[in-house]
């Protein structure tokens, strides 16, 4: 079925398998070389086939990666017979050698991936599982995955407004700043639009990771809003708008900017990563927040300006009502008939929460005793899992979980983990091939990749060796130049077998070749990347020039990379975080605490990731990055605020500076929260691992920014 697929054009011409596909001799290469070869001889001895080398017309036949889940029987011998198999693999190349063709078989790909749910629903099969995949699936389906979100958004848009119009709703109609609270998130989509529209304008690739970033930037650009309500609430009614803006302003401006600086610091340190999907993830998201920030300190104060003097008016209104409306002013806008206090400020009962109840709570000496056990056990089981955690992003995991590339990833797991992949050994320059000496140094080489852990030695193949003996064999001296280059056209026309692995130039110097070694056992993250490390070493230290190649290495590269691409990142942005807190904020105990609880929360949501069954990948490394922004948040709102207060016990500091900064910090994760939270619903594992980090960023930040950090301040606050 697949061989008589064929694609119908818009011109009505017609795209046949025949044309698209890869040929050896003007015949298509064969999608199994057993299968090709009992279809040639229907009288064939299936029970005499050996694995994983078959002996057919005197040519040895490669099998491993063709069939899977084997029973195999007596030695044949480097073989063992096959006895059975309960996996067949069927594959079908293309031709990709020019543009033409590239775009003939990517036509008639895109047509075969249309067709083949009817193709299979057609065949009836009962007993027989089939699945499929291309070389086009994995970037169609990445690229899919990213469209499931889209509708998540809407609800993630309208939680955010809920809940900022809850948290900022009061029963005084005065002061109620529910309309502005929900003109706060507007203004955070503006943000989102404007950046992700300048980014694409100057063709910044928009990737399947930065589908996360509306979401993340969603539930954090609110917080300044937040903090901007907070302090307008905390400014007297009959002061002039002008005057409120400016004590808002001289409250908020200076903290807001540093805690965005940070924030955007953070996002563009992760430019350093070798991945280039957390470059454009981060660009991205450092981008946005910085617009969140622009939007917020213009067009945010301006609605609250204009909200301070809708407030002027109404509270007119209120003083001298409308016999007509008296029973609505009494009814609607003070439910408890009072006019507002002119003079006072409007507390929230949130933080009047903080100050009567919580901060009393938590400085208390069995309280304290507590919290301090409890961070003991927190840093024991994140050191613990911090050695659990598993490296690499199984390439399952990017697509949606209604994808059809899962079950093909599952069944080649399952069935075919055995032998992992045939690895290119490339001699990259030109090198005097007929010198014995050079022909022992480059079977040295090979002889150092079979003794390998990963290599099976029985199933290399080199095409030097066979035609040494050739040479040999036809009383020819290999070591003549002349003779060596002049007989290796007319060997490599009757040994078929080796035609693609020798690059002959015009002037019949041999440019490049190459050999095959077979991997085993590389069925894990680990064994995969210590596969890769172990043959770049041995290529690198044979004495001549050789390279190591897969199309899997590209993946497995991830695996190598990721610790040190981690570790570095983290490193940087912390060291940044450090030096923008001594530089910006006036006392160094407070940057001494945020270093403190930066290192304490990444500690905690590494080892937590073990837990949750999330593994160190690109996607948690942009977490990690983003961890130590908002960690910096939490920690210096808080810290600040002790050293700053004007109390002299530090019980009675604690408890003041949750008091100013308790619910902020509360509103902050609970924002962000409900920004990703949504993600838990989506079909696939890359945003569902967004929405988990995030969630533990933002609770330990929180718990560290509410609990840990008031309460061990209280141990050593006396030094100040």
């Amino acid at each position: 079925m697949v061989q008589t697929l064929r694609v119908t054009q818009e011109n009505r011409t017609e795209i046949r398998f025949e044309q698209v596909c890869a040929k050896y001799k003007a015949v298509c290469v064969p999608c199994n070389p057993l299968l090709y070869a009992w279809q040639q001889n229907r009288r064939l001895d299936l029970s005499r086939v050996s694995f994983p080398i078959y002996s057919h017309d005197s040519h040895p036949v490669y099998l491993a990666g063709f069939f899977g889940k084997l029973v195999l029987g007596e030695s044949v011998g480097m073989s063992q017979l096959l006895l059975e198999a309960k996996a067949m693999r069927l594959l079908y190349y293309l031709k990709t050698e020019d543009g033409r063709d590239s775009e003939l078989s990517k036509r008639w790909l895109t047509h075969f991936l249309a067709r083949f749910p009817s193709m299979q629903a057609g065949l009836a099969l009962q007993r027989v599982h089939l699945v499929h995949f291309t070389s086009l699936s994995r970037q169609m389906e990445f690229e899919a995955t990213s469209e499931t979100v889209v509708p998540l958004f809407y609800w993630a848009y309208a939680l955010l407004i809920l809940f900022a119009v809850v948290s900022c709703y009061r029963l005084d109609c005065v002061r109620n700043k529910m309309w502005v609270a929900a003109f706060g998130v507007v203004c955070v989509v503006l943000a989102v639009v404007s950046s992700f529209g300048l980014m694409l304008f100057i063709r910044v690739p928009f990737v399947i990771i930065v589908a996360n970033s509306p979401f993340l930037i969603l539930g954090v650009g609110v917080d300044d809003m937040f903090l901007m309500v907070s302090a307008w609430q905390k400014t007297r009614l009959r002061d002039s708008v002008r005057e409120r803006m400016a004590l808002v302003y001289s409250k908020v401006a200076v903290s807001i900017t540093i805690t965005t600086l940070t924030n955007i610091l953070a996002f563009y340190t992760g430019v350093m990563s070798s991945f280039r999907s957390v470059q454009y993830f981060c660009i991205y998201t450092g981008t946005s927040l910085l617009f969140c920030y622009l939007y917020n300190v213009t067009c945010f104060g301006a609605v609250m300006a204009l909200d301070g003097k809708r407030e002027g008016l109404c509270l007119n209104w209120l003083k001298k009502p409308d016999p007509r409306y008296s029973s609505f002013r009494k009814s609607c806008c003070l439910p408890f008939g009072s006019t507002p206090d002119e003079e006072g400020m409007d507390v929230h009962p949130m933080n009047l929460f903080f100050r009567d109840y919580f901060g009393p709570f938590v400085t208390n000496p069995w309280s304290k005793l507590f919290v301090v056990l409890t961070y003991i056990v927190y840093l024991t089981s994140s050191i613990y899992g911090c050695f659990q955690v598993q490296e690499g992003l199984d390439s399952r995991n990017l697509a949606s979980d209604d994808s059809y590339i899962i079950p093909y990833f599952n069944v080649e797991e399952d069935y075919f983990s055995d032998y992992g992949p045939r690895v290119m050994v490339i001699v990259t320059e030109p090198v005097d091939y007929w010198r014995e000496d050079v022909r022992q140094k480059l079977g040295q080489c090979m002889i150092d990749f079979e003794k390998n852990d990963y290599v099976n030695k029985n199933l290399s193949e080199f095409w030097l060796p066979t035609y040494v003996s050739h040479l040999k064999n036809s009383s020819l001296d290999p070591n003549d130049k002349d003779t060596f280059m002049d007989n290796v056209s007319a060997f490599l026309g009757t040994v078929p077998f080796f035609t693609y692995d020798v690059n002959i130039s015009s002037s019949k110097e041999i440019v490049c070749s190459r050999g095959f070694v077979q991997t085993m056992g590389v069925s894990t993250s680990t064994s995969k990347k210590l596969m890769l490390l172990q043959l770049r070493e041995i290529a690198a230290a044979c004495a001549v020039p050789l390279m190591v190649y897969n199309h899997a290495f590209i993946y497995f590269d991830q695996y190598a990379a990721i610790i040190e691409n981690t570790v570095r990142n983290v490193m940087v942005a912390s060291s940044v975080m450090l030096l923008v807190s001594l530089l910006l904020i006036p006392h160094p105990v407070c940057s001494l605490w945020v270093t403190f609880a930066i290192t304490s929360v990444i500690v905690g949501v590494v080892g937590f990731m073990a837990f949750w069954s999330v593994n160190l990948d690109s996607i948690s490394m942009i977490n990690l990055v983003i961890c130590i922004g908002f960690s910096f948040d939490f920690s210096a709102h808080i810290s600040y605020a002790f050293v700053s207060s004007s109390e002299t016990l530090v019980d009675r500091k604690s408890v003041e500076a949750l008091y100013l900064l308790g619910y902020p910090v509360l509103q902050s994760a609970i924002s962000t929260i409900i920004g990703v939270c949504v993600l838990f619903a989506a079909k696939a594992y890359i945003f569902r691992t967004f929405a988990k980090i995030m969630f533990l960023v933002m609770f330990f930040g929180a718990v560290h920014g509410l609990i840990f950090i008031p309460v061990f301040l209280t141990f050593f606050g006396k030094c100040l």
